[in-house]
């Protein structure tokens, strides 16, 4: 990474970062706070940055740690909604749901790669199978499988109370 300076770096990949953390959560300011973190934190590790995928990959997958860091932080200090019910149907569907939101991070977390990133870019960053499998660079196929088998994980993990 020597040959490119970080400066450099954060103009190529802010916009794509702060889109990707404003998928995710819908709020300007807290996409620019978290995006603002990222590029702290990326550039704190850079050197543990091995190049095993795209440089913008990488950015995101801090990004996604560091959005679902504060949603931890923010669940602790907020009051449990007394209608959660929770359902092991379609994880899709469980989202809508907060306390269910929680449990499918949860689980996912115990997902492996690419499990873990394809579910987190379909369903939060709402990419497509194409721009998936792009990202991987991999076929659009490929994308699909990988996130069908990443949600039977997922409702097996939520089966087993996760």
């Amino acid at each position: 990474m020597a040959d490119i300076d970080f400066e450099t770096i954060y103009h190529l990949y802010f916009r794509d970062v702060y889109q990707f953390v404003y998928s995710l959560s819908r709020n300007e300011a807290l996409s620019e706070e978290v995006t603002q973190e990222t590029f702290f934190k990326a550039l704190k590790s850079i050197d543990s940055f091995k190049g095993n995928c795209k440089l913008s990959v990488w950015l995101c997958q801090i990004a996604k740690n560091t959005y679902f860091a504060h949603l931890d932080k923010q669940k602790r200090y907020a009051p449990e909604p007394e209608d959660a019910v929770a359902s092991v149907g379609n994880p899709e569907e469980a989202l809508l749901k907060t306390d269910e939101t929680m449990r499918i991070h949860r689980a996912l977390r115990k997902l492996k790669e690419p499990y873990k990133e394809v579910f987190t870019l379909r369903v939060f960053g709402e990419l497509s199978f194409a721009q998936i499998g792009g990202l991987f660079e991999k076929s659009e196929g490929w994308a699909r499988v990988t996130f069908y088998r990443a949600k039977q994980k997922i409702q097996e993990l939520l089966k087993e109370g996760s």
